[in-house]
């Protein structure tokens, strides 16, 4: 059992040393890249279908706001009568002869025409607020979205390294049993450690495509796509 003993202490070792290594070499802070957030940032600023309805709702409230402005002509009304110079009117006798224009002005149209011109304007600045909130939200949620998927992908290699350590600690404990220097029940505790790191990497990969398609599904293109 010494010899058993021994053995088992250097592959603990071993292992709780490969393993602080992996972990030191899975943080994913020195893969964050900013230079390329930007550009996922303006990516999924140009493609997601939510900016182009807001963008949508600013070009319709601008529109509405300038044709609002152009309608004060709507208060004003023009019309012309012609006067031939030879024709005589005796009932109604005019001194001017040919074309005649007359101007009216719509009282009621005169004074809410303002307060029109001011809603257009307010929507106008309603719509530029909620799309500048929403160009805001949207960044924010590529941040979190790029920041779950470079922790994934650490979580996926430091759950690579943790199978690489089990399948060593494995096979040295094999070739121990095999040789009588260790019991079965230590082997097949090794086994079942290394099953259960195979599981926790599954996982990890399905949490990390998981991510990517998060992060795909804002983008609007494949994350491969963004150079």
């Amino acid at each position: 059992m010494n010899t058993t003993l021994k053995l088992l202490a250097v592959i603990l070792l071993s292992f709780t040393f490969t393993t602080r290594l992996h972990a030191q070499a899975t943080s994913f802070i020195p893969d964050v890249d900013y230079p390329y957030l930007e550009k996922l940032i303006a990516t999924a600023k140009k493609n997601y279908p939510e900016m182009k309805v807001r963008q949508g709702q600013v070009n319709f409230a601008k529109t509405n706001y300038n044709g609002a402005k152009i309608s004060w002509f709507d208060v004003f009304t023009a019309s012309y009568i012609y006067q031939p110079k030879n024709s005589q009117n005796l009932l109604q006798p005019t001194i001017f002869n040919g074309y005649q224009l007359s101007v009216s002005i719509n009282i009621g149209q005169f004074f809410t025409k303002p307060y029109t011109i001011h809603a257009a304007k307010e929507t106008y600045n309603i719509a530029l607020a909620q799309q500048s909130e929403y160009l805001l939200s949207i960044e924010a949620q590529v941040k979190r979205l790029y920041f779950a998927y470079l922790a994934a992908q650490a979580e996926v290699r430091l759950r690579t390294g943790s199978v690489i350590d089990g399948q060593t600690a494995a096979s040295q404990l094999k070739y121990a049993f095999q040789k009588n220097e260790t019991t079965f029940l230590v082997y097949n505790e090794a086994l079942t450690s290394l099953y259960n790191q195979n599981g926790f990497k599954v996982q990890a990969e399905l949490a990390m495509l998981t991510a990517k398609a998060n992060l795909e599904e804002i983008l609007g293109v494949k994350l491969e796509e963004v150079k």
